[in-house]
Formats: structure tokens, sequence, C-alpha cells
């Protein structure tokens, strides 16, 4: 079974979306910062890493970084509030933040879904 470490700070959104992707067939560690999900993936790496941008303690952006500098192959799906739902520079703000894929909130459960085939299939 793949894992999916999933981190938002906010944990209406943490369960919510935990659910979903558990209902989907994976296995889901929860975390509610930056900090905590570093924490997790360094104690058993997940075959995916979704964060959120906006965070207190440790953001999504620092996270990121901090993963990809000690494990460069981890695959990543950031989402956020932030990001224009209608984009057409998804692609190229990804390739700048070093994640495989952006969600803007709000987003389906198809949308998250479908990201995490996505990128779990590349």
């Amino acid at each position: 079974m793949q894992r999916i470490l999933l981190i938002d700070d906010n944990e209406e959104m943490r369960s919510m979306l935990g659910q979903m992707i558990r209902e989907a067939g994976f296995d889901v560690v929860l975390a509610a910062n930056g900090n905590e999900g570093i924490a997790q993936y360094r104690s058993a790496p997940a075959d995916l890493i979704i964060t959120d941008i906006i965070m207190p303690e440790k953001g999504g952006l620092q996270t990121i970084v901090e993963i990809r500098r000690d494990y460069p192959k981890a695959r990543v799906i950031a989402m956020s509030g932030g990001f224009k739902s209608h984009s057409d520079d998804h692609g190229a703000l990804a390739k700048i933040m070093g994640v495989d894929r952006i969600l803007a909130k709000p987003f389906s459960r198809d949308d998250l879904l479908g990201a995490v085939d996505e990128v779990l299939k590349s």
C-alpha cells in the first residue's frame, strides 16, 4: 500500500483530506506543520508528500526546501488557497517551488485523487 504524508495546519482540512485519501486505498500519515511533517518523513519516508503552503512554525515552502535538500527524489504536491485556480502558470510555478504538482484550494475530491495518481505514476 502506498503511503502519503499529508501536512496541513487546519485540523478539519487535514482530517477531511486524510479520509478521502484513505478511502481511495492509501495509507495516510498526518502532520499539523512542517516540523512534524519532516520528522514523520525522516522516521518513515512516504511515497508522496502533500503539503499546505501557509502554516505556522514551518511553512510549506520551508518544508519543501528541506525535504528536497535531504531527499531530492521525494514526490511533492503543494496546495494553497493563494494559487489562482485557473492559472496556466501552475507548471512553471511548480518547477520554481520544486514540487511535482500544485493544487489550488478549493479543489474537489477528483482533483485531489487525480493529482495523487498523476504524481505517483510519474
